[in-house]
């Protein structure tokens, strides 16, 4: 099953593909977009490197992976896919299988995650885009699981996981390869799970 292309009211979230490298690049070299993920604005070098690091982790399991969201009318894209240059460009929505030294390795738990750009930043761009993965991970792909993590003191973070419904699990102390100039270094996760999923969207 591929990944599908998704429509909210607001947005359409457009499979990830090598043509929107350069979105990712720009997207990266904000450091306050990053200031809870990598405490800078990273290099070209390093985008490009968790572009095919994306890719792969899009390849382990069918539906799942990355999209770029653009703006839309009414559910409606504005502009066919072809001419995606011309549409605005919101952010990038993230969800995986879970990865990393502390997740869990079941194919049946994905992860979610979201990066907007600064400028669409408190529109509530976020919750928006999350709701409809949501929706992907337990309706169509099956999934188990959805679990999300986030530094402590990421306040807006956390509260796009409260506001989709999710659960509060655990909190922990990050894993970082260069220190983040904060001085909580701990990290928080929330969890949904489909039994979750289905008493707060009954059919």
């Amino acid at each position: 099953m591929p990944q599908p292309i998704l429509c909210t009211d607001r947005l359409r979230l457009v499979p990830l593909a090598d043509r929107h490298l350069e979105l990712e690049v720009g997207l990266d070299s904000d450091a306050e977009v990053l200031r809870y993920i990598f405490g800078r604005a990273r290099t070209r070098d390093e985008v490009v490197e968790s572009h095919a690091e994306r890719m792969a982790l899009g390849r382990n399991v069918d539906g799942l992976g990355f999209w770029i969201a653009y703006r839309s009318s009414g559910g409606v894209p504005e502009r066919p896919p072809r001419d995606e240059g011309a549409a605005e460009f919101v952010g990038l929505m993230m969800l995986p299988p879970a990865h990393g030294p502390d997740q869990p390795d079941d194919p049946s738990v994905a992860e979610l995650g979201y990066r907007i750009a600064r400028r669409h930043w408190r529109q509530g761009f976020a919750s928006e885009a999350s709701r409809a993965l949501l929706r992907h991970a337990f309706e169509t792909v099956g999934q188990a699981r959805v679990i999300a993590q986030t530094m402590n003191v990421n306040v807006a973070s956390r509260g796009v996981m409260e506001s989709l419904g999710m659960r509060y699990v655990r909190t922990f102390e990050g894993t970082w390869d260069e220190p983040i100039p904060e001085p909580d270094q701990r990290e928080v996760e929330y969890e949904l799970t489909r039994a979750m999923w289905e008493v707060q969207n009954p059919a």
